[in-house]
């Protein structure tokens, strides 16, 4: 299977590795030269769970003119409509189209430009960091979950070969749902707090905000008409951040690095979602609001 893989970040690089390996052939999409160059110039290096990997895989800054059977986006939400419009004239009529990103809004905008008769949903909980162009620490495995009927279930079949723990499920607004739940537990309290997941739970009143903010996403998922798929979500939570106690959540990395953050797809949604269904989200616009003035005045910060 040829696979075009859009996003050179962590889970990009992470995916491209295990899927080449696996006997495909992968291509890499990234809009950053450095990324393109060193990539392919070293490979891409993978270290962690699965051991130390490296492969070759070609990287280019434009959509490479072989038409592909898979397209994997990975890139930011906020890059999301770029990345679609950037490939739309590469793709076959019969090419699937995977996301598997964070926040609410990536599988309509990428239906809305590429066709939803051909776009799929999914998750992941593989947990991947980026330390530099091509290099991935491979923190933990979890389970892959991709949306099922329109070609998922082969899908599957290739994710597992791979290594990856797949699987298909009828309803992935669900499942994207319940990522998001621990994603605004988490992700902008560590981008404000700037601490490690671990600590989050520990302290009395990050953990007020933390289950305040959950509680408000789980208010709007239920007049949404949405299942969290897993009984204790708040518990989920917690969890999570026991698991990845060490961690440096993904909204924080974009933070210390002066990069623009997913806020918006994140808490930003739950806000947004909660005013077209009526549903108060008071913290949520509060996180919003902080990460959002943050990342506005990077080169303000007092040191």
């Amino acid at each position: 299977m040829h696979i075009l893989v859009v996003g050179a970040g962590a889970m990009g690089c992470l995916f491209s590795t295990y899927l080449k390996e696996a006997g495909h052939e992968v291509s890499l999409l990234e809009i950053l030269p450095e990324r393109v160059d060193r990539i392919n110039r070293q490979g891409i290096r993978v270290e962690g769970v699965r051991g130390r990997h490296r492969v070759k895989v070609r990287a280019h800054a434009t959509p490479p003119s072989a038409e592909p059977d898979l397209a994997i986006v990975c890139v930011k939400a906020y890059d999301t409509l770029r990345a679609a419009e950037s490939i739309r004239n590469v793709l076959r009529p019969d090419t699937r189209i995977l996301t598997l990103q964070n926040g609410l809004g990536n599988l309509e905008i990428l239906a809305e430009v590429l066709g939803e008769d051909r776009v799929l949903g999914g998750v992941t909980a593989e947990g991947a960091t980026l330390l530099g162009p091509g290099r991935i620490w491979h923190a933990g495995q979890g389970n892959t979950i991709l949306q099922a009927g329109q070609g998922g279930e082969t899908l599957v079949a290739v994710f597992r070969d791979a290594g990856f723990q797949a699987r298909a499920e009828a309803r992935i607004q669900d499942y994207i749902w319940g990522k998001l739940i621990v994603n605004v537990g988490i992700n902008a309290l560590a981008a404000v707090t700037r601490l490690r997941n671990g600590r989050l739970p520990e302290l009395g009143g990050a953990r007020q905000i933390m289950e305040t903010a959950v509680s408000e996403a789980l208010a709007v998922a239920k007049v949404a008409g949405v299942s969290i798929p897993f009984p204790d979500p708040w518990g989920t939570v917690v969890e999570v951040c026991r698991n990845t106690a060490g961690n440096v959540a993904s909204m924080l990395q974009d933070v210390l690095k002066h990069q623009p953050t997913e806020i918006e797809f994140i808490n930003g949604a739950v806000v947004r979602e909660g005013k077209g269904h009526g549903i108060p989200t008071p913290v949520n616009a509060t996180l919003t609001a902080l990460v959002s003035v943050i990342q506005e005045t990077y080169e303000e910060r007092v040191k």
